[in-house]
């Protein structure tokens, strides 16, 4: 089965992270988040992932040519941005019969086997993975009638709206006729082509448990590797505490801590990616730390993102946005 992974974005939201490194690559622990994404279909079903991209395609075609991966990867890319429906439309030349498809920032629970199992036996066009939400405001919601069949969709509906606090988990198992319905060019999954599969019958939900993270903002991201590390999901690297270290040892606490890392100050619930330095009196918590970063002496940062390479200053004092 082929993959699909939409990841057209410029994950302006993990700025300026993404400024040098494309979101599909970020490092989840061992992993790039890509492959996280993916990782929930079970190896032998996987035969190809397609990444519908539009940002930096060329460092993500350069990291999978030499990555050992299960899968082959193949890059459909956007000249302009298309969307999600226009960038999957986009793949329609190279995907055929029955696929899955993936929003490039999804880390969650989802078993994709008994989802599989119940699009087969239903015979739709496709299936939804759902979540249960108490504010479904911001995403995608779905009416579900009791044989799992989709009876209507709304994206991001206003709070008088909401019929349903079952959203849109951004993984979906697809038929190659979908393709028929959509229009070309730009345009949207979620307001152009799911509506009118829910209303013509040929939709499915697939209700899961778990956790879903959209591990595309700081404090997602951070949940994310927080649940990474807890449910061990690592080849590479060790477990200290409750920290993930890819390489050598050091004090932290709930954190993400590449290799080749200084670690002289405190790193609380924290990423730090290969050769960061957090020096002596210097607390973190909560932060992103770029490669090569280096939070001086007595430096105070909380939820911040430092970009690669930046020199925080000694006794600087942050709360929130970036450096």
């Amino acid at each position: 089965m082929q993959v699909v992974v939409l990841a057209g974005g410029i994950g302006s939201r993990l700025r300026p992270w993404t400024e040098a490194i494309p979101k599909p690559l970020l490092p989840m622990l061992d992993k790039t988040l890509l492959e996280r994404v993916v990782e929930g279909v079970p190896a032998d079903l996987v035969d190809e992932v397609i990444v519908a991209g539009g940002y930096k395609v060329d460092a993500i075609k350069e990291y999978f040519r030499n990555a050992d991966v299960d899968f082959d990867v193949r890059i459909v890319p956007e000249e302009e941005p298309l969307g999600t429906g226009g960038a999957l439309g986009n793949c329609r030349d190279v995907v055929s019969g029955r696929f899955a498809c993936f929003n490039g920032d999804i880390v969650s629970s989802l078993d994709l086997s008994p989802m599989l199992a119940q699009h087969h036996s239903m015979g739709g066009i496709g299936t939804l993975a759902l979540w249960e939400v108490e504010d479904p405001t911001r995403f995608g919601i779905v009416g579900l009638d009791e044989d799992n069949k989709v009876t209507k969709f709304m994206e991001k509906p206003k709070p008088e709206q909401v019929f349903s606090n079952l959203i849109n988990a951004g993984s979906y198992i697809l038929e190659e006729d979908v393709f028929e319905i959509m229009p070309k060019g730009r345009h949207s999954l979620e307001r152009d082509v799911f509506p009118k599969l829910a209303e013509s019958g040929t939709l499915g939900g697939f209700p899961f448990e778990g956790y879903f993270i959209d591990a595309g903002t700081p404090d997602s991201w951070k949940d994310a590797v927080k649940q990474c590390i807890e449910e061990n999901r690592f080849n590479r690297g060790s477990l200290q505490g409750n920290s993930w270290f890819e390489s050598g040892s050091g004090i932290a606490t709930s954190s993400m801590i590449e290799s080749d890392c200084i670690l002289q100050g405190e790193i609380i619930d924290s990423t730090l990616l290969q050769g960061a330095k957090v020096m002596q009196g210097a607390v973190v918590n909560g932060c992103l730390i770029g490669k090569g970063a280096t939070i001086s002496a007595n430096a105070m940062l909380t939820d911040v993102i430092v970009n690669h390479g930046a020199i925080v200053p000694s006794g600087h004092i942050q709360t929130g946005g970036t450096f």
